[in-house]
């Protein structure tokens, strides 16, 4: 019988968040056009108190899997992804990812690390449905959620404002056997 190493690709590891990854994911989080990405809240530089806090909360919580995206190559601490909100009577989880290091962006370690976390969703957690919420600006995270089998179900029109003008956020969903069909 052959079991998979289920956090484990070609190009990156899913690991746990370490105390060393929480100064990095500071700056990342002083980054004002990472945050952009990230989150509709204001850009606003977080402590590392309040990084810490945030990661800890996640990671006793029964209801969040958040881990580390670490390239193979380097061990670099390269972003985070994580499934969150976990209905479990529903069988429905929420998937976030940032990849906060602009020098690994565009290299194929978001797709990487988006077929890991969504066989560990389907297949370890028993999940049936995974969706995500992306702003309408954020072309390049909306072409990977599409490569990697997300369908665009809706969008909440009008829903942040940056920089004086309004964008939407679209909800994106991806059903177990919708996911199970794309891997034939």
């Amino acid at each position: 019988m052959f079991i998979n190493n289920l956090l484990l690709g070609n190009k990156v590891n899913l690991t746990s968040i370490k105390n060393d990854d929480i100064e990095k994911i500071c700056e990342w989080y002083n980054d004002t056009y990472s945050l952009r990405l990230f989150d509709t809240m204001p850009s606003y530089p977080y402590s590392e108190e309040h990084i810490t806090t945030w990661i800890k909360e996640r990671q006793e919580s029964n209801e969040n899997y958040m881990f580390a995206i670490r390239s193979i190559e380097t061990d670099e601490f390269i972003g985070y992804i994580d499934l969150n909100g976990i209905s479990w009577n529903n069988r429905v989880a929420n998937l976030s990812i940032g990849i906060g290091s602009p020098n690994v962006r565009g290299k194929g370690y978001g797709t990487e690390a988006m077929n890991l976390i969504l066989e560990f969703g389907f297949h370890e957690l028993n999940l049936h449905r995974i969706q995500l919420n992306v702003l309408s600006y954020n072309t390049p995270a909306i072409a990977l959620y599409e490569k990697v089998g997300f369908i665009k179900e809706g969008s909440y029109r009008e829903f942040v404002q940056r920089d004086g003008k309004k964008y939407d956020m679209y909800l994106y969903g991806l059903l177990y056997p919708e996911w199970l069909e794309l891997q034939k």
